[in-house]
């Protein structure tokens, strides 16, 4: 008589791994988003900076830790990337928002080396966090309320040319700049070439303001300006923000105006649209009055450039009507 068979089941699958690029936010538990604390109760595997490990030092019981120093990036989206292809799913850490000088970008660049794709069975989520522009801008005022941009003085993977390069056109343009990795033990100059890129374009009156490890318990903040910018008490783990020509402080609070001054005036508690302008409208001297003024003025294009700050052949472009228009 025949033994029946005796099926052999087959191994089971390995599951698909995932990496979550978690931003922390400032740090502190407050400013933790709950898609952040929830990546993280989530992930079987907790990879980061060791600094940013502590933060969140009291959610990772019973997980895998693995602690990476401050230049090992790409060692951590490796071993991120190998846990995930073993079926784990991965929280790779960061303070702020993993997409602003984060670990979103070298963990892209070592996906997409080893030939990971987005419907690759290894799933990839961003979960954002505030960056320290913004936690930043919060403790001191509202300087960010009109245009703005970040530049990292670090020079390790940037060429300092390059960095002085944005630096001097930023200055030039009047934007509101926050600095990021402004001054180590071994980076001291880059903050005082910074500032002298500065002070060739901004009133030596500027207001700065730098923030040391906001909402973390060594946090502190100090007001000063452009002129003594460079004697301040900076370090890598601050954030400098720098003024536009128009940020003023006032009582202890940084504030850089929108414009609504250019339109309206308020008086005894009451907005009056000032004569020449009209609500939910481009100012008079916007896009089209501006091209009207210029057309209308008999001056050369050089003469105009000088005026408004901007490239000659950019100036003689505008002065000539598109064809068809309406002469003015």
């Amino acid at each position: 008589m025949l033994s029946a068979a005796i099926p052999v089941s087959s191994p089971p699958a390995p599951t698909a791994g995932k990496i979550m690029l978690v931003g922390l936010g400032p740090g502190s538990q407050a400013h933790l988003t709950a898609r952040a604390r929830a990546a993280i109760a989530e992930a079987d595997t907790v990879i980061g900076y060791v600094t940013y490990i502590r933060l969140v030092a009291e959610l990772l019981e019973g997980k895998e830790i693995i602690r990476k120093s401050m230049t090992e990036e790409l060692d951590r989206a490796l071993e991120a990337l190998e846990r995930a292809r073993q079926g784990r799913k991965v929280a790779l850490i960061s303070s702020g928002d993993a997409g602003v000088y984060g670990m979103a970008g070298p963990t892209f660049e070592v996906l997409f080396q080893a030939g990971w794709t987005p419907d690759a069975e290894i799933e990839v989520e961003i979960v954002p966090g505030a960056s320290a522009l913004n936690t930043c801008a919060a403790l001191v005022g509202a300087p960010l309320t009109h245009d703005f941009c970040a530049i990292s003085l670090s020079d390790l993977l940037t060429p300092w040319p390059t960095i002085a390069r944005r630096l001097d056109a930023v200055a030039y343009a009047d934007f509101v700049v926050a600095l990021y990795n402004p001054k180590s033990g071994r980076r001291a100059q880059q903050i005082v070439e910074a500032q002298r890129i500065f002070l060739r374009h901004r009133r030596a009156d500027t207001p700065v303001a730098i923030v040391k490890s906001a909402y973390r318990p060594k946090q502190h903040i100090a007001f000063t300006t452009l002129e003594h910018l460079a004697e301040a008490d900076i370090g890598m783990l601050s954030t400098v923000l720098i003024g536009n020509s128009n940020t003023f402080v006032r009582d202890g609070l940084m504030v850089t105006p929108r414009g609504y001054a250019n339109k309206y005036e308020v008086a005894a508690g009451e907005r009056a649209t000032l004569g020449g302008e009209q609500a939910g409208r481009s100012l008079s001297t916007g896009l089209a009055g501006w091209l009207e003024t210029i057309r209308a003025s008999g001056r050369s294009a050089a003469e105009l450039a000088a005026e408004y700050r901007l490239p000659e052949d950019y100036v003689a472009a505008a002065l000539t009507p598109p064809p068809g228009a309406a002469p003015s």
